[in-house]
Order: C-alpha cells, then structure tokens, then sequence
C-alpha cells in the first residue's frame, strides 16, 4: 500500500505532515510518497526514527496557495506538490493522496489530473459526522453549488457504499435534506430527487428537516453542495459554540467548578468525539482514484489518521464497488436533463 501525501498543503506544513505521516509508518503497514521541497522535508524527517525504506520524498517546486484560483493553478502549477501527489495516483504509483491544501485545487486536480469515475457526472465531498446515535454522512458538502436530480441519486449510492464497506452498516439508511418531511415539499431539484430517491433499491427513508440531521438516525444525508456547505459549517460553528458556553457556565463558581472536575471525563469524551482530528480526513467520492482531504488546520494526528482514511477506502476497494455499482444504476433508470 503506497499513500502519496502532499508535502505542503495545509496550515502546518510541512511539519505536522512530516510527523503524521512517520507516525502512520510506525502504526499501520503503509508506505508513503511526501511531494513538495525535497531539502526542507528531509530536515523534518531527519528527526523522527522510522523505517527509511517506507517514506520517500519527490521533489517539487512548485506550491499551491488557498488564494489561487484552483483550475488555473493546477494546469499552470505542474510542478507542485498536489500536482505530482495526485499524478502519482492517476499512474497507479500511489493507491491513493492526502492533502490538507486548497479544497477547491484538490477537487480540481483530482478531476483534471486522476479524473471522474465512469458513469459519475459530479464528484462529492462526503464528511463524516458525528450524531447523538451514530455517526452520518452529508454528501455533498461543497464540492456542486449547483446540481440535478441524478447528481443526489449518485451521491445516494456512493454513501451507501461508503457506509456499507467502511462503517460496517449493512442496507444503511438514505434521507434527502429538505425544509419539510412531506414528498412534495422543497424546490424543482428536491421534489424530482426524490422521485428518483424512491424508485432505487435503497433504504430511503424520505426528506429530512435540518433539525433532525444531529439525531443521527439517518446514516446519509443527500444534498446539493450549497446546502451540505452550509450544514457543516452550521455544524462545526454550533458545536464550538456549545463547547465555550459550557466551558463558562463550568468555571463560573466555586461549586461549577467542582461539578466540573467530577464531569471531566465525560466533557472529555464528548469533546473528542467533535474533533476533526479523530476522523482525519473528508473523501473525495466519484474519483477514479483515493483521495482525501484532510483539515487545512491538521496536526500530525489529523495526518496520520487521514493516511488511515485512505488506506481503509482503498482496501475496502471504495473506487472499484462504485464503478460496478453506478453501471447497474445508470442502466436501470433513464435520466432525463430538466
């Protein structure tokens, strides 16, 4: 298993990619490619211990920043590090990339450089949530501003891959977000996604209100990228916000602050449960390759577990099940262009 990192994506690089990947070297059977400035990375590597056979470095020039316009960046920017990780991929040297860059350069180049999945008209960026009774999934979280009934059918599908393989869900629940429960509510692009929701064979459970999405009760959670967008960063903003407010009450008084010392580990469990870090990274779904973005704010934890990410997608043969399974769907149903 070869994993290709990119060396200078993200907040802490190349530090915190340097360390996560030497961490999940030692913890997991993996080799890694780290792409970016060959001398600065070797600096970092030199001070970690670790297998020097399992982590190779490829040079590049060239680094791609969050304020560039992702297309031209990528076919301008040949030379850098997320350009040569993702090619890596698109040759079958790497099974699969991590980067914690530009969201939109990734997409980007995940589309140019490794390309869709046969039958994928719309790539989904597809993070994992944590709910109060189990984890879900919201697909798409930005990746299309702008959307067709089929592109929520294949969003369906490749969750309920994604879920079936990775999280061990057999027949997982499927649930279009939608500001009211009844089939003919929402606009043209919902109440037509959900006609076509409700012919396949998923476990469709119907439209989803907004204020039911933290319950967990539905593992996949179908939208178009302007609405996903918005429900995860609602998402993260209100659990940040939860968190300071009780962080407040707990300190208080004397007695909340007794109170609290005795709660300690279960604010502990709770707050980790909400944390980015523990899940790594954000697949990519309908690439014809692994990839992962992880946190622009990673640690060397976040990395490591983002290099996890991808190991367990592409073991799991993520890419190969979408591929059998979206020939199946396509052939079944016609799909009309509104």
């Amino acid at each position: 298993m070869v994993i290709a990192v990119d060396g200078m994506g993200g907040d802490f690089s190349p530090n915190a990619v340097v360390e996560g990947s030497v961490l999940a070297v030692n913890e997991y059977d993996v080799d890694i490619i780290i792409t970016g400035n060959e001398n600065v990375i070797r600096k970092e590597l030199d001070k970690y211990k670790y297998n020097k056979n399992k982590i190779k470095v490829f040079n590049a020039t060239e680094i791609i920043s969050p304020m560039e316009h992702p297309v031209m960046a990528i076919r301008k920017k040949r030379d850098s590090s997320l350009s040569k990780a993702l090619t890596l991929v698109h040759t079958g040297e790497a099974d699969g990339i991590v980067s914690a860059g530009s969201t939109g350069a990734i997409m980007a180049g995940a589309l140019l450089i490794v390309g869709r999945i046969k039958g994928i008209d719309r790539p989904a960026l597809a993070p994992v949530m944590p709910g109060k009774n189990g984890d879900f999934m919201v697909i798409d979280c930005g990746a299309n501003v702008d959307c067709k009934p089929k592109n929520l059918l294949q969003f369906g599908l490749m969750g309920k891959i994604y879920f079936e393989n990775i999280l061990n869900i057999s027949n997982p629940t499927v649930g279009l977000i939608n500001i009211g429960a009844e089939e003919e509510k929402g606009d043209e692009l919902t109440k037509a996604s959900y006609k076509l929701l409700k012919e396949t064979s998923f476990n469709f459970v119907g439209n989803i209100e907004p204020r039911e999405i933290p319950s967990g009760d539905v593992s996949i959670l179908v939208c178009d990228g302007f609405i996903g967008n918005t429900v995860l960063k609602m998402y993260e903003g209100v659990s940040v916000i939860i968190f300071e407010m009780l962080k407040e009450e707990i300190t208080r008084t004397f007695i909340t602050k007794l109170g609290g010392i005795f709660l300690k580990s279960v604010f502990h469990k709770f707050k980790k449960r909400f944390d980015y870090k523990e899940y790594g990274g954000v697949p990519f779904l309908g690439i014809n390759g692994v990839c992962i973005k992880a946190h622009g704010s990673s640690d060397a934890k976040a990395f490591k577990n983002a290099i996890k990410a991808a190991i367990n997608i592409s073991e799991n043969k993520i890419v190969e099940k979408i591929k059998c399974e979206i020939e199946q769907i396509n052939s079944k149903l016609d799909f009309r262009e509104d």
